[in-house]
């Protein structure tokens, strides 16, 4: 039996590979802001987003409750990276100057992607990510342990899929479907399928 040696780290971000997401929230003026985001956790119809203090995002869900969670395949890395330095917001914290962000209020044109009208809430969809989520915010919390981030959590009430991706009517399918993956900083898509959940059903 092979014994595997282990070392304890103390890295400075856990981002251990989770589905990036572009996440629009409404502005002011009833314009679309996109915050590229890469926190987030499904169950049921609820999704729950760890949003950054000090952004457009969180200044704009706290003030309006609708939000589409957009998710970009892949081949849209350079997309999101094109944005990814931006903020929405004019007076940026001294915190996100210091690293670089600055302020840039078309976040479309930036990251060359195109408006879609949304269902019923007011931030617009993303016409190329593949799959785009209408959600309303049902709690906003902030940790009384980290001052950083909220815990913002939404519920579903549109989901749109491309129509290629769709399987049996109401299914992703899988095997067509790559989400856009932020591994420790890196950008990645999914390799090949290795086996399926017993609660699988396509």
């Amino acid at each position: 039996m092979k014994i595997n040696n282990f070392k304890e780290i103390k890295p400075k971000i856990m981002y251990y590979g989770t589905p990036t997401l572009l996440l629009n929230t409404l502005n002011e003026d009833n314009t679309t802001n996109i915050s590229p985001m890469s926190s987030s956790w499904a169950l049921g119809d609820c999704i729950v987003l760890g949003v950054g203090l000090g952004g457009k995002a969180i200044e704009n869900l706290q003030r309006h409750k609708e939000c589409v969670i957009n998710l970009p395949g892949p081949e849209l890395w350079t997309n999101v990276e094109n944005i990814s330095s931006f903020t929405g917001t004019m007076n940026i914290p001294k915190g996100k100057r210091d690293i670089g962000f600055t302020y840039k209020k078309d976040k479309y044109k930036a990251a060359g992607l195109t408006a879609l009208p949304s269902k019923t809430v007011l931030p617009t969809r993303i016409q190329e990510c593949p799959i785009q989520i209408e959600a309303v915010v049902k709690n906003i919390r902030i940790p009384e342990y980290n001052g950083l981030f909220a815990v913002v959590e939404t519920q579903v009430i549109h989901f749109h899929a491309e129509e290629k991706l769709i399987k049996h009517e109401h299914y992703v399918d899988p095997a067509k479907w790559s989400p856009l993956i932020y591994n420790f900083r890196h950008y990645f898509g999914l390799g090949k399928e290795v086996g399926k959940s017993f609660r699988s059903e396509t």
